[in-house]
């Protein structure tokens, strides 16, 4: 029996949803076949079988979420695949992945069914430590597959420790308040003595009634992310419906609590949570859960503004020169590079260029060092049907006009498909953003940490201007630059959005490093 779990998501990603099963019980798979798919809030991962045989247990069906390297289904290998899949007690021996992997003479002599150890689970990129926080289960206790057994703290969030199979907890060889490793061993699962922890009918009972009710069951732990969402809104746990095991109560159970009551933080808000509507209007209403992407990129510019100090500053660029100059070469470009030239490569390279005399724009805070970048990878703010994403042109510093293009053609098709994958949203040191594409004007672009600045470009519009005592039509564009005004001063700030002016109001410069 080979185990089916959930592959590394990417840097800071810690969940996934599964979104559809390619598979069901039964089928036969192919080694890399694909299983399944997962949606977590930046892109999509498609999840490989491991080895040939038969797909047994789905154990995290379509809609549950799940960490990094939970238990996803089980696949029974060659002869196993058909005796699984002959007799009705197949099902129960595939609940139990963990157990059946045992040795089978210690799993059939004495009382004992072997024992399974509870590892500390993967703790993300450069997390090399945690502490034991919490237990939800004593020695003794019996425990389910999945269920909850504690919870660890690191320096930047709270992992959650399921079982990784049915049985007793028959020892804790971390206490709370003890520190591990990221392979040191939390506790001891022992099985039953039949070899195996079958559900009993109270429990689900119990899960029937705490889903009628909306009230999670008897000695249901809820999830500690649950309580502390729980304690942030002000809500009680009898508003809220578990959707969890046995009507546990998980943090997207809060949520979706405080968005149906329209509930504020504070207590008092509760009791009336939204202004009165009539019958009729409250029909034509519409809820829509967010999605994850919707709900990271809410929670990442909200942080970006709660922890830098940023400040916008503006300038306006005449346009003309750029245009003229697109327009005379655009033709040639086309025929021999295979890409049209767009403005986004000039405004790449003017950027590129003022990061060289400003690096403070192109660096980064890291704790009370400032970090300069040698390099520029430059983030491609774009806009797409499930929200806004960020892929990355690297070295962007070393790359041509025709090269920046084909890196913007190719990012700009995967971020329309859903194809980009984590590599290709990271490591970016500064961010262009076009609001001009939609018909902005102006506006003040919000920073992607932990970048320092972020230019905004806009609509280019023609409008009057004072040249050499005489008014004329210009295409015109405003240019906005939000900073961090932690690392970036105003002088510099300024210094950088008169330098891309310089340039793209006279595109030679850039040929000749001026």
């Amino acid at each position: 029996m080979t185990d089916v779990r959930v592959p590394t998501l990417g840097e800071s990603v810690t969940e996934a949803t599964v979104a559809t099963w390619f598979k069901k019980p039964g089928d036969a798979v192919a080694v890399d076949e694909m299983l399944c798919e997962l949606e977590t809030d930046k892109v999509t991962v498609e999840v490989p079988s491991p080895v040939a045989g038969t797909m047994g247990e789905i154990v995290a069906a379509e809609g549950d979420t799940v960490g990094v390297d939970a238990l996803l289904a089980t696949i029974s290998e060659g002869g196993k695949a058909e005796a699984d899949t002959t007799g009705e007690q197949a099902p129960k021996t595939d609940t139990k992945p963990k157990e059946e992997s045992a040795p089978a003479p210690e799993k059939t002599s004495g009382d004992s069914a072997g024992s399974v150890d509870v590892m500390v689970p993967t703790l993300g990129e450069s997390v090399t430590e945690a502490t034991v926080s919490t237990w939800f289960k004593q020695v003794g206790d019996t425990v389910s597959q999945d269920e909850m057994l504690c919870e660890l703290e690191t320096d930047k969030v709270s992992v959650e420790v399921p079982a990784p199979a049915g049985g007793v907890l028959s020892e804790i060889t971390a206490p709370e308040g003890t520190t591990v490793d990221a392979s040191a061993k939390l506790g001891v699962i022992s099985g039953s003595a039949s070899g195996e922890l079958e559900p009993a009918p109270a429990p689900a009972q119990n899960a029937d009634a705490a889903t009628a009710t909306g009230k999670p069951g008897k000695d249901v732990e809820d999830a500690p992310s649950a309580k502390k969402a729980m304690a942030e809104a002000g809500i009680s746990r009898d508003q809220v419906t578990g959707s969890g095991r046995d009507g546990r109560i998980m943090k997207d159970d809060v949520a979706k609590a405080v968005a149906a009551a329209g509930s504020a933080p504070a207590p008092q808000a509760s009791s009336a949570p939204r202004a009165p509507v009539s019958a009729d209007d409250e029909s034509r209403e519409e809820r829509v859960k967010m999605t994850r992407l919707r709900q990271t990129i809410a929670r990442r510019l909200k942080d970006s503004q709660n922890t830098a100090a940023m400040l916008t500053t503006y300038n306006e660029v005449d346009m003309t020169e750029v245009m003229a100059l697109r327009d005379e070469y655009k033709d040639l470009f086309l025929k021999k590079h295979g890409v049209k030239l767009g403005f986004m490569s000039f405004f790449t390279k003017a950027c590129v260029h003022a990061l060289k005399e400003v690096p403070e724009v192109n660096a980064e805070i890291d704790g009370t060092d400032v970090v300069y970048k040698n390099f520029v990878h430059m983030g491609i703010a774009a806009g797409t049907p499930t929200g806004l994403v960020v892929p990355v042109i690297r070295d962007a510093d070393a790359m041509s006009f025709a090269g920046i293009e084909k890196a913007i053609a190719e990012k700009g098709a995967k971020a329309r498909d859903g194809k980009l994958s984590m590599a290709e949203m990271q490591g970016g040191t500064f961010t262009i953003s076009n609001g001009g594409v939609y018909g902005s004007l102006m506006s003040s672009p919000i920073l992607n940490p932990p970048q320092s600045g972020i230019l905004g470009m806009h609509k280019i519009q023609d409008r009057p201007m004072a040249i050499k005592g005489q008014v004329v039509i210009r295409p015109m564009m405003y240019l906005a630059l939000s900073y961090d005004h932690r690392i970036v001063d105003g002088k510099g700030a300024v210094t950088f959005l008169v330098r891309v002016k310089e340039a793209l109001e006279d595109p030679r410069r850039l040929l000749m490093d001026l």
